[in-house]
């Protein structure tokens, strides 16, 4: 500036105006800059006040309050208290002057009529089944046990224990001399089968019915039933593929992409008790010992059939009914066509304290924490919307349905879906993510106080649990996040407080539950709201979306060392897939050095900021990469190729779905060169899939 100034002094050609122009321009350009610099510091130290507030905003005792109003009843879909749970939820969110709305769907549920199930002695005496649960009368309107979907019929026939009902569980059966065709199966719930795989596995094998119940180690809860649905996929099962709008198109129930989705031989969930008064009287070939070992219930050490015979009868009714999603809507200041979704499910089989209320409960508090941080003046850059989904528990069917009719603006606008369902089931930090969010999350659980350990962060108490961090990954379809990542591609986490809780989907899932067990003081209810609301403050706030995919490259690489482990000695190549693979790691780095070289650059103007936006939309776009239109083979509604459920539960695979059908597949008659083409051509896929996913991060066509 001093040589400018010393040349226009000794110019002869240049005017004193144009002298005092000039300076003027640079004082205004020095002024600029100082406020850009000032700007920016002035946005660094508020959004830091604002997530401080956030975190210093948070109170058990509303987080209590919010929970017990929402479990005062049991509300279960369709029915007229889970209605006024959908109108207490859209009454909070007006309450705190957001711009609510709610969006309805006719779909297909299923409610029970009746259902008996007695024992008939070889003496010619007969025992009532106790079905429902011990203190819960039919007046406290608690729907009584039963499997949604499950068709109306009677069974008779000698009882036979079938331990999860798996492949090789009928492999072991067999191997003992039992002939089970015709028999009513006893299973009990896990082995990594869904309801729905038990009882097709077992319509498959000529069973007549299935008795499920779940195990569990407190006696005070053992007479508890576990509901729960036995249809297969998401969704309304008469809307496939589009969303269940009133005066919409609706299939038939006997039409054959309908029909397929319902089980074709009856169930009932039955308690612990009960069971144990089957498996007590079975008679026959012995137990595995493996079996006796890990049951927590009596039994005779028998697998059957008989000596006793089951008189089994379900009636049932599948009948249209109205769900009600509810929608709160903070708009973005800078970018409003960018959305950030948090989600919980609000229906329940029961009062629904641990699932879903707990949720519930969190995401009520995040909307009255971010209605005070706009109170002090704050608006995100990015459009935050609060999803509050029905019928979650017949089949994520409020989530599906919606997804389904917003498809396109959620595939293009999306930068999130943050889901939590079970906020506090118990102790200890459980999250699953799509690996992106890795080092995000990280990063936050250092920021919130551990509700279990004085003077530790989460961070601190997780990593020292797990011995170093753990994170799920989302393959599982058990939650609503199901449909916004393996059918729309939107990047989602999971978020859990505690799991496997003794009550699940019974009617001791009430308020008192909680405050005797679950969480005495809340804490773990404000720990999880905590982190929930922390992330979705980062990805609507950062100017640069905090992903980083180095992780999924890492990831991905870890299952390809994984899947060579498990095809070794055969001809088929993983290359494709470890080529793939480092393109995307490079594309990485890449965008890692991209995102630092913007960060530093505090500019302000409007070209900076449409680089800013191209990154991000980049950063957005990847996760779409991994989707193939055609879906998965058997499956075409699931279209992630990384992430996404597998035809076979029992499968050593929870990534790279294709494959692992293929592979199960490849045992049921294929030869080798058909099986070994058939897993190859999955590897192609998902090869092109991580490709696209790199190309989306790199920007750029090839």
């Amino acid at each position: 500036m001093l040589q400018l100034c010393s040349n226009l002094h000794f110019s002869n050609k240049i005017s004193k105006r144009t002298w005092t122009f000039l300076f003027i321009l640079f004082i205004l350009a020095l002024f600029t800059t100082l406020h850009h610099h000032q700007n920016a510091a002035a946005t660094h130290k508020s959004s830091n006040f604002y997530l401080d507030t956030f975190l210093s905003s948070a109170t058990n005792y509303t987080l209590a309050t919010y929970l017990r109003h929402l479990t005062l009843h049991p509300h279960l879909a369709g029915t007229t208290p889970s209605l006024h749970t959908a109108i207490y939820v859209k009454s909070h969110f007006q309450s705190l002057n957001l711009k609510t709305h709610v969006t309805n769907y006719t779909v297909l549920l299923s409610y029970p009529l009746f259902s008996s199930v007695t024992l008939h002695f070889p003496n010619g005496s007969v025992l009532a089944l106790t079905l429902s649960e011990p203190g819960f009368s039919s007046s406290t309107g608690i729907v009584k046990p039963y499997h949604a979907y499950s068709p109306s019929g009677s069974a008779y026939g000698k009882p036979c224990f079938l331990n999860y009902g798996r492949e090789k569980d009928y492999i072991t059966v067999s191997a003992h001399g039992v002939k089970v065709k015709g028999c009513i199966g006893i299973v009990r719930r896990g082995g990594g089968l869904s309801r729905n795989e038990v009882v097709e596995k077992a319509a498959v094998r000529g069973v007549k019915a299935v008795l499920m119940f779940t195990e569990g180690d407190d006696d005070q809860f053992a007479g508890g039933v576990e509901r729960g649905t036995v249809m297969g996929g998401l969704g309304d099962p008469l809307s496939p593929g589009w969303g269940g709008v009133e005066n919409g198109e609706k299939l038939k129930v006997d039409d054959p992409l309908v029909m397929p989705r319902f089980p074709s031989i009856h169930s009932l969930p039955i308690s612990m008790m009960s069971a144990e008064r089957i498996l007590t009287l079975l008679e026959g070939a012995e137990m595995p010992y493996e079996w006796r070992k890990s049951m927590k219930c009596s039994t005779s050490g028998r697998l059957g059939p008989g000596p006793i015979m089951l008189n089994f009868t379900y009636q049932g009714e599948r009948k249209i009914a109205t769900v009600h999603n509810v929608f709160a809507v903070v708009k973005g200041s800078e970018e409003p066509d960018r959305f950030v979704l948090l989600g919980n499910h609000r229906d329940a089989w029961t009062y629904g304290a641990v699932d879903p209320n707990s949720g519930t409960a969190a995401l009520l508090d995040i909307a009255r924490r971010y209605a005070l941080l706009m109170r002090l003046g704050w608006n995100p850059r990015r459009t935050i919307i609060f999803c509050s989904w029905d019928a979650e528990e017949f089949g994520m069917i409020g989530s599906t349905e919606w997804v389904e009719q917003n498809l396109l603006n959620l595939g293009s606008k999306s930068v999130a879906y943050l889901n939590v369902d079970c906020a506090v089931q118990g102790p200890g930090f459980f999250p699953s993510t799509t690996p992106q969010f890795d080092n995000l999350l990280t990063e936050i659980t250092k920021k919130v106080t551990d509700p279990d350990s004085e003077g530790m962060t989460v961070y601190e108490r997780w990593t020292a649990s797990n011995r170093g961090i753990k994170i799920q990954r989302l393959s599982g379809v058990d939650s609503d996040f199901s449909p916004f990542l393996h059918h729309a591609g939107v990047p989602s986490v999971d978020l859990y407080y505690g799991r496997d809780f003794p009550v699940y989907h019974t009617a001791f899932d009430s308020y008192n539950w909680m405050v005797n067990f679950g969480d005495p003081f809340f804490q773990r209810h404000v720990a999880v709201t905590a982190v929930w609301g922390l992330l979705a403050l980062r990805l609507a706030e950062d100017p640069i979306l905090p992903f980083n995919f180095l992780p999924y490259a890492t990831e991905l690489q870890d299952y390809t060392r994984i899947l060579s482990d498990l095809l070794e000695g055969s001809s088929i190549s993983l290359r494709p897939i470890t080529a793939a693979t480092q393109e995307l790691a490079a594309a990485a780095k890449e965008t890692l050095e991209e995102a630092k070289k913007l960060k530093e650059d505090e500019a302000m103007d409007q070209h900076t900021a449409l680089k800013r936006r191209i990154l991000n939309d980049r950063l957005m776009f990847a996760e779409r990469g991994f989707l193939d239109a055609e879906g998965l083979q058997g499956r075409p509604w699931f279209k992630h190729m990384v992430y996404g459920p597998r035809n076979d539960g029992e499968s050593e695979l929870d990534f790279f779905p294709g494959i692992a059908n293929a592979i199960s597949k490849s045992s049921g008659g294929l030869n080798s060169g058909e099986q070994n083409a058939a897993i190859q051509h999955e590897i192609w896929r998902i090869a092109r899939a991580i490709q696209r996913a790199a190309h989306a991060l790199k920007g750029e066509l090839t």
